[in-house]
């Protein structure tokens, strides 16, 4: 449900609560995987975290595929075996996904065959307590103005009617065509903006928490922005680039958080 916002805060977002049961103990918090079919190394690591971590959820805050422009992309082979995956972990434990720049087309219909929880942009989480601010980020990187008109557009309900009425051939080859036009004009440093810290800062005290998590800038770690409020920044996933490998889950207990390797079968 939308929690109350401060007011004469300026372009404060609606922000939604998310209290977490009595009985967990563990949450993990997951983004910017970019599952692809040419990152296999990367996919398998993805599986093996979500079916054999400790933890009694996992949070994904978006970038969970690299491309996904509507829920029928379930019929193709690579994204079906992604579906079985979501649905197999969502038995164990629960899953929570929030939308990014590159799936903010999943719908409906995804998460319901699979089980899986959808978040709202941002949520306050509250876990024995403690009250986290979740993003995926890119609606703070307030200096990225080309992408920020661009989301303003994508996430209109009539552009993504008129989008999904579309093949999926068509769609796929217009997403397509973005991505290629939109890394021709960015350099590394633009494509990956950081967040605006006045304006973390602006939400974090809105909603008062001292804590935000979010992904999207590919910049991990954590960070004081101002006295009482702190920030952890989650790692995009890689495994099948050689030269700089990379997969971490940011992980919170009773305790605090903490940065641990991805789950496998033989261990949490």
């Amino acid at each position: 449900m939308p929690a109350g916002s401060a007011s004469g805060v300026a372009a404060l977002p609606a922000f939604f609560e998310f209290e977490a049961p009595r009985e967990w103990r563990t949450i993990d918090f997951i983004s910017d995987i970019h599952l692809a079919p040419s990152l296999p190394r990367t996919a398998a690591a993805w599986r093996e975290h979500l079916l054999h971590t400790r933890a009694d959820a996992v949070f994904m805050l978006g970038d969970l595929f690299e491309a996904w422009v509507g829920d029928d992309m379930r019929s193709r082979p690579f994204e079906a075996e992604c579906a079985e995956v979501l649905a197999e972990a969502a038995s164990r434990r629960s899953l929570a996904f929030m939308a990014g720049n590159r799936d903010f087309l999943v719908g409906a219909r995804l998460l319901r065959e699979t089980g899986v929880m959808g978040l709202a942009d941002p949520t306050v989480l509250d876990a024995w307590g403690r009250r986290v601010l979740l993003t995926h980020g890119d609606a703070l990187c307030l200096d990225d103005r080309d992408y920020l008109a661009f989301r303003g557009t994508v996430r209109d309900e009539a552009w993504q009617r008129e989008f999904l009425a579309r093949p999926l051939d068509e769609r796929l080859l217009i997403a397509a065509d973005i991505r290629r036009r939109s890394e021709a004009r960015q350099d590394d440093a633009a494509r990956y903006a950081d967040v605006d810290t006045a304006a973390a800062v602006a939400w974090m005290h809105a909603v008062g928490t001292a804590e935000l998590v979010h992904g999207h800038t590919h910049r991990p770690g954590s960070e004081t922005l101002a006295p009482g409020y702190r920030r952890h920044v989650l790692t995009d996933w890689d495994l099948d680039d050689p030269r700089a490998p990379r997969a971490e889950v940011l992980r919170l207990t009773r305790d605090g958080f903490q940065r641990v390797p991805p789950a496998t079968a033989a261990g949490a």
